[in-house]
């Protein structure tokens, strides 16, 4: 793996750290290291459940603006193309991701974020797409995913504006699932990947494919796809458990191989 993003494993839990001083600016290096650690985190069996974190400062800057302002058409396109293909492998990690905003998360960090599972801030977090303000639009996914969270209106506010939001307003129009004091975020996120960690490990990638692909097609196909997802988690072994814990002990008391 690179220098400006590593995977660190504790328990279960993968944290996927930038580690790009002072901002954790988004460059071509920074791309590449995160598809590497990503795909990384993907293989491992270890890894149960991921948080994304950028360290207790920032969470992520965005681009790096001295990078791009020079740029020509035609080093721009493989450049966004690029940024958007790992984006979409951070989002199709196949297991729960959390990201851990603290500080800055804007512009490309804030779409990086959005392609976590849950995102939880710290109150003094600064959340937005602030593009508009460079003369261009979002790039890596924030038209897009943005809208899917907080709704068309509320995405052309923060897009059209380039505004900032903190922590208590993020969770308030759907941006951040929950907030807490800034040195708390961390701890936070791993305990929630924890659990994840400790659960039915292919039944939740499972629902998250689920999910992510039914957003991406009308009701009847997604509805169809799930139906095809479902019927393949009765080969696996935690089904089985799950199944037969519920019926001799009752709820919630079943332990999950992950197979």
């Amino acid at each position: 793996m690179g220098d400006l993003v590593r995977l660190e494993v504790d328990d279960g839990v993968g944290t996927i750290r930038l580690d790009r001083p002072p901002m954790n600016a988004i460059d071509e290096d920074l791309t590449r290291d995160l598809l590497e650690v990503t795909r990384e985190a993907a293989r491992r069996d270890d890894v149960g459940a991921c948080v994304l974190y950028g360290g207790d400062k920032v969470f992520a800057a965005g681009a790096d603006v001295k990078a791009m302002a020079e740029m020509s058409v035609a080093e721009v396109r493989p450049y966004i193309q690029s940024l958007q293909e790992v984006f979409h492998a951070v989002e199709d990690l196949p297991k729960v991701t959390i990201a851990a905003i603290t500080g800055f998360a804007l512009g490309g960090g804030c779409e990086l974020a959005m392609c976590a599972d849950l995102r939880f801030a710290a109150e003094n977090a600064r959340i937005g797409q602030p593009e508009i303000q460079l003369g261009i639009i979002p790039g890596a996914g924030g038209t897009q995913r943005l809208p899917r969270l907080v709704g068309p209106a509320r995405a052309k506010d923060l897009i059209y504006t380039g505004r900032h939001v903190r922590g208590e307003e993020a969770k308030a129009i759907g941006l951040v699932d929950e907030v807490h004091p800034a040195g708390e975020v961390y701890e936070a996120a791993v305990e929630a990947a924890r659990r994840f960690a400790q659960g039915p490990r292919v039944a939740l990638a499972a629902a998250k494919n689920a999910i992510n692909w039914g957003a991406r097609v009308d009701l009847r196909t997604g509805v169809a796809f799930e139906r095809e997802v479902f019927i393949d988690l009765f080969t696996t072994e935690d089904q089985k458990e799950g199944m037969r814990s519920f019926v001799e002990d009752g709820p919630g008391k079943a332990t999950f191989k992950g197979r």
